[in-house]
């Protein structure tokens, strides 16, 4: 069954779950459905209460507090636009949104408004938040109207505000909660970035179906290992490096309870598929691709993860998807080309930034920028970016296809591919990886020589630690380039 299209105030999520069942555990507390309704009018009556006016952006800064989890509803009830920003982010990047998107209001940490240089015209410290005296009831928003600027990471560039309507922002949870088929019985534990769009989806998602959500920061792989066995999660998401910290764990059937797991933010390589098919045989698996602009694209039916674990599946409900050409023209089955999404999932643009806005959106619809092909089984496959690819000696190479290969020798843990400039080659392949058992390199390249054609083989690795991680959890890339030059 198609779930309804008509999209709502993003407030009104309070209302779709029953009163008495729990919707929120945050800091020890969990507030039932009928109380996270009062508390999401009073933080919308404390706004107002600040002076704010209709359209005036509201920031948050901080982990996932109770009013974090609270702020994306209670900004929309309020007639605002929210603007999170990732606590892991520092002084600098927190100041360029903040001045980016004219924030007028920050709740923050009292440590962190400390190191602020240049603050908006109005900061409250998390400490001294206190809520309204009334609970403002259900607005009646315009569905279309702003809600949020979700700042991307800024791996090509200073971050760049997405601009999100009631709309997508609701569709986008009735779609999650449909295809994933979410119930009022499911707990979701929250361990990805609120500032994320799949990370907020977390929460928005769960509340669309009626569950609870848990909100969970951790430290350290084993926390979370320790939160599903605690809280009896039975919904996990998580970002390709977060997985695959947590596949190396000891479970001991700690993860019982799960029973689906989804993966987006990159691609998942067919290893670790197959390790988390292993942990946990129960759990349907959701491969997905989605992009900020278009909030999510894709899911993979769990019942197809074995057999075609290289694949990202067909479009979520609500989302339209082709690869076209460079001429605009449909590519056909097989045929690589650029990932186009339309339909009402697809953001309004950049904001305050017409330019890129234009370059980007055509016609209702958003150019990725991934390549990407739709093989005759109609399933949807990334093969990387464009601004990715790797040019050796007028080959095109994938960098994910350089990087399966690594996983799959048994000598690596973790790598990322990148193309450096070469005078003789045009680009030489640069692998950065983190060892895994003795004599990983010796191992390495002996698998790449026996696996991969001469063009495809790095021309140096380089031994790491540890990959470096965007604040969204993802490989950073931009980083990684940055120090080989590339």
């Amino acid at each position: 069954m198609v779930p309804d299209p008509t999209p709502f105030p993003l407030d009104h999520l309070t209302l779709r779950g029953a009163s008495d069942a729990p919707a929120l555990t945050v800091g020890g507390e969990t507030l039932r459905y009928a109380a996270l309704e009062e508390a999401v009018g009073r933080a919308a009556d404390r706004l107002l209460a600040l002076g704010l006016q209709p359209g005036d952006r509201v920031a948050t800064w901080m982990g996932k507090t109770k009013l974090a989890c609270l702020m994306p509803l209670a900004a929309a009830r309020a007639g605002l636009i929210h603007v999170p920003i990732n606590p892991v982010l520092r002084r600098a990047q927190a100041e360029h949104i903040l001045a980016d998107s004219g924030t007028r209001l920050l709740v923050a940490n009292r440590a962190r408004l400390e190191t602020l240089e240049q603050r908006p015209a109005q900061a409250v410290a998390l400490e001294e938040w206190q809520d309204g005296d009334e609970a403002l009831p259900p607005s009646k928003a315009d569905p279309h109207a702003l809600a949020a600027l979700l700042y991307t990471s800024g791996s090509t560039g200073r971050p760049k505000g997405v601009m999100l309507s009631h709309a997508n922002l609701w569709l986008g949870a009735i779609s999650v909660a449909h295809y994933l088929g979410l119930t009022a019985s499911d707990r979701t534990l929250c361990v990805l970035p609120l500032a994320f769009d799949y990370g907020q989806n977390q929460l928005l998602s769960t509340w669309a179906a009626g569950g609870e959500a848990v909100a969970f920061d951790y430290l350290l792989p084993r926390d979370v290992v320790r939160a599903v066995e605690r809280t009896g999660a039975t919904v996990l998401a998580g970002v390709p490096p977060l997985w695959v910290q947590l596949a190396e764990q000891a479970w001991d059937g700690a993860g019982a309870s799960l029973r689906t797991l989804t993966n987006s933010g990159g691609h998942m390589p067919e290893p670790l598929v197959r390790r988390l098919r292993t942990l946990f045989p129960e759990a349907r698996l959701h491969l997905m691709y989605g992009l900020t602009e278009a909030f999510r694209s894709s899911s993979l039916d769990p019942a197809l993860v074995d057999a075609t674990p290289d694949a990202v599946g067909t479009a979520i409900p609500f989302a339209e998807l082709s690869v076209r050409r460079p001429d605009g023209s449909a590519a056909t089955a097989g045929e690589e080309g650029e990932l186009v999404h339309a339909g009402p999932l697809v953001a309004q643009g950049y904001w305050d930034d017409p330019e890129r806005t234009a370059q980007r959106f055509r016609e209702g619809a958003v150019w990725s920028g991934d390549r990407a092909v739709i093989g005759s089984d109609g399933l949807l496959r990334i093969r990387g970016r464009d601004d990715a690819m790797i040019k050796v000696s007028g080959h095109r190479i994938s960098p994910s296809e350089i990087e399966e290969a690594a996983l799959a020798s048994g000598a690596v843990a973790d790598c990322a591919a990148l193309g450096v400039k070469d005078e003789r080659l045009g680009q030489r392949i640069v692998l950065v990886a983190v060892a895994k058992g003795e004599d990983a390199e010796v191992r390495l390249k002996r698998w790449f020589a026996a696996e991969l054609p001469a063009h495809m083989r790095p021309g140096d690795i380089r031994w790491v630690d540890a990959l470096p991680l965007s604040p969204n959890g993802k490989i950073d890339r931009a980083t990684l380039a940055a120090e080989l030059g590339a």
